[in-house]
């Protein structure tokens, strides 16, 4: 279904990319139900894998970041990292880690550290690999300045969706086809940097 309400253009182009990158899914606290954006991707459009743990339901941090490197290792092409609320957290952390199998990461809706008590645990310098961040202005879960400063802080490009509360399913983002449009964006951009980086050699 989210490939029938998807442009074809964006479907070839995320094909394509699939070919070289994988998707890695980061869901938030208690993982994303099947309702969520996140869960219709890895079912609907394929090319997406989601990390995997048994404690969805512990505030910490340290379990995603662990999940998320157990799951690159089983990865076969560099990763892009697609993290929504805590995962989006725990993506930004393995990513400062300077973890050479992670190329990029889509942020979504990322979390107040605070609640997680993971507020020293959160990089604040700019990322070494391109990245997105998409927010929304009434996100119960964090502020959007707060949003904006980080994404400022990580170098990220930031997506404005509006009053689009947690951008989640509750909040009327089941599908999400507009989504798949931001990562093959951030796919673009990956692979301009990279033909950019061997063009200097």
């Amino acid at each position: 279904m989210v490939r029938q309400l998807t442009h074809p253009d964006i479907l070839e182009a995320l094909d394509a990319h699939a070919e070289e990158f994988d998707f890695l899914l980061v869901p938030g606290f208690k993982n994303s139900g099947p309702e969520h954006w996140q869960s219709f991707w890895e079912r609907d459009v394929g090319g997406f894998n989601r990390i995997s743990q048994r404690r969805w339901d512990q505030r910490d941090i340290e379990l995603w970041i662990d999940a998320i490197s157990r799951s690159l290792s089983d990865c076969n092409h560099p990763a892009i990292l697609i993290g929504h609320s805590l995962g989006a957290l725990a993506s930004a952390c393995v990513i400062a880690q300077k973890n050479p199998d992670v190329v990029g990461a889509m942020f979504v809706a990322p979390a107040e550290p605070l609640r997680f008590e993971a507020e020293d645990r959160i990089p604040m310098e700019r990322l070494c690999v391109p990245t997105s961040l998409v927010a929304s202005h009434n996100d119960n879960l964090l502020r959007f300045s707060r949003a904006r400063h980080f994404a400022d802080t990580w170098g990220s490009d930031f997506v404005d969706l509006g009053e689009a509360g947690h951008i989640n399913s509750e909040a009327g983002f089941g599908r999400w086809p507009y989504g798949l449009t931001i990562l093959v964006e951030l796919c673009d951009r990956i692979k301009l940097e990279q033909e950019s980086l061997v063009s200097a050699v």
